[in-house]
């Protein structure tokens, strides 16, 4: 039987709406020839599992809260104005996304989501990116991660973080080629007429 991944995407109030629309969709409709399965079950989670409000007014109903979330293979934590303002300071989502690294295959940052792992320790001696605009910052506060610029996402291994917004469907496709191969992450691009570059 061939495995399935499950991705657990978090998210919170003032999330930035590509960060997690963007892998959810390039991990939702990744197919292999011959397999009726997906390979990919991608579901949501938040804090309470109440409405999130998005940047922007987008609302979505997270499928699980903390306390009800199954055990993910894959996290990914998206940016915005609610992870770099708010969430950086909330003990319990930190403490969730320490757990969850020591529990999981990948954890993985879109944009600003970086914070929230450094502020977790997880990135520390780390080569890590970011949004360009808030790069300097994550460089400033957290002079133990090794700040790269100008790339669209670092694979550290069992940690990946990514560059802002539509960069975190670039990361989704490394993981996918990674996971997959090439070949079925190539045919996913083409599939959401996604130019990349592997």
């Amino acid at each position: 039987m061939k495995k399935i991944w499950r991705i657990g995407i978090f998210l919170f109030n003032e999330v930035e709406v590509l960060d997690f629309a963007g892998p959810f969709e390039a991990f939702s409709i990744v197919s292999i020839p011959g397999q009726s399965d997906k390979p990919f079950l991608v579901q949501t989670v938040s804090q309470y599992e109440k409405m999130i409000k998005t940047r922007n007014g987008l609302m979505v109903q997270p499928h699980f809260s903390f306390d009800n979330a199954p055990d993910f293979d894959i996290v990914i934590v998206p940016g915005g104005y609610g992870a770099e303002e708010i969430e950086i300071n909330n003990e319990i989502v930190i403490q969730w996304i320490k757990k969850q690294s020591n529990k999981v295959e990948l954890i993985t940052s879109v944009c600003t989501g970086a914070f929230l792992l450094a502020k977790a320790g997880l990135i520390d001696g780390k080569r890590a990116t970011t949004h360009w605009m808030d790069i300097d910052r994550l460089e400033r506060e957290f002079p133990d991660v090794k700040v790269e610029r100008n790339c669209k996402f670092i694979d550290e291994g069992s940690i990946i973080t990514s560059g802002g917004i539509s960069a975190g469907i670039n990361m989704s496709f490394h993981i996918i080629k990674r996971l997959l191969g090439e070949d079925v992450a190539k045919t996913t691009a083409k599939r959401m007429e996604y130019d990349i570059i592997i």
